[in-house]
């Protein structure tokens, strides 16, 4: 290591030379590091993901398989119904359009493909849809087939493993000391309790928060913590984009530098988790995209988002390929689409 920072150091002999986690303490340090040495603290976060979780980069579409009409009230959110906002409701997709977009996803070297519902959670109706699209698309398409369908209920997580889905998303959003601030409509433990069940199921589960809503660092080292006890496999690092008609509409999107610390300190605490770089990075770190690539992240959300534009695939592929980072599993053909092999 250049950086001779004591707190760049002593996660450096943790995590590189110790294989052992970071207490908290050690993380508040390093969230602390001056601003002169974040390319130090992104260096180090890069090493860790390479050390401890290897270089490919896994790469997942998502699918607003029902899109507004939410009856929570949480803050960022424009499909809530408690919100007047721009998302025009719709019905659950059929099996056949979720397909379609499964094998798209594949297509363009995603290996996972994850329906999202905007729903408190799943009824039996919506229950009984979603399976029969993830046993159809796991049947039909070479791709891994997740779902986020909010808080579930006894026996609904076993059901969706049953059905072929491998990984359950249910972001906790933020710490729970700031969740009050952000959700009053259910509860942070309403959420951990989902985890729990689906973990209990077999699935793998994949949760994180969302970074820019006025929370502290505390709150967010809070959360980083939370997830770890959790033994979450994949945590999305999402950025706050303001969306028109919620109560967090002014507010001023996150520092490029802040959101690459971000990024960089969640590597570092959770360094055998996946680390998803998603919602928001195109209008908070603009061109600064490929340095989350560099701070720890080791997958991405191509594509759009749920009621966001993302940007290509295409463009986050090449990405990849410019960085020498592979993409996992990708039937990936021509030379800007392909991974070449990695040079870290």
């Amino acid at each position: 290591m250049v950086a001779r920072n004591p707190a760049l150091v002593d996660a450096a002999e943790s995590l590189l030379d110790r294989r052992e986690h970071i207490d908290r303490a050690l993380a508040k340090r390093l969230a602390a590091v001056p601003d002169s040495l974040l390319p130090q603290l992104l260096a180090l976060a890069h090493e860790v993901r390479i050390t401890w979780m290897g270089p490919a980069v896994e790469v997942e579409g998502i699918v607003s398989a029902k899109t507004g009409g939410c009856p929570e009230d949480c803050v960022f959110c424009s499909q809530s119904a408690r919100f007047t906002t721009d998302v025009v409701r719709q019905p659950m997709l059929e099996t056949e359009s979720l397909m379609r977009m499964a094998r798209r996803t594949r297509q363009l070297g995603g290996t996972e493909f994850c329906i999202v519902v905007a729903v408190r959670g799943p009824d039996e109706r919506m229950m009984d849809a979603v399976v029969q699209a993830a046993s159809a698309i796991r049947r039909e398409v070479d791709i891994e087939v997740a779902a986020s369908l909010g808080l579930l209920k006894e026996g609904q997580a076993e059901r969706l493993a049953a059905s072929g889905i491998h990984r359950y998303n249910h972001n906790l959003e933020a710490g729970p000391r700031y969740f009050p601030r952000i959700c009053t409509t259910h509860t942070f433990d309403d959420r951990v309790d989902t985890c729990v069940r689906a973990a209990a199921a077999g699935m793998e589960l994949c949760s994180g928060g969302i970074f820019g809503m006025g929370e502290s660092w505390e709150d967010r080292l809070d959360l980083a913590f939370v997830l770890r006890d959790l033994g979450v496999r994949e945590i999305p690092c999402n950025f706050l984009n303001p969306r028109p008609g919620t109560p967090l509409q002014t507010t001023a999107l996150l520092h490029p530098l802040e959101a690459l610390r971000c990024v960089a300190v969640y590597r570092c605490i959770n360094p055998e988790a996946v680390l998803r770089y998603a919602g928001g990075r195109e209008v908070v770190l603009r061109d600064l995209q490929a340095y989350g690539m560099l701070a720890g992240a080791n997958a991405l959300i191509v594509g759009d988002y749920l009621t966001t534009m993302g940007r290509s695939a295409e463009s986050d592929l090449a990405m990849l390929a410019d960085l020498g980072m592979p993409v996992a599993g990708a039937p990936l053909t021509g030379t800007r689409g392909r991974a070449p092999a990695v040079t870290s």
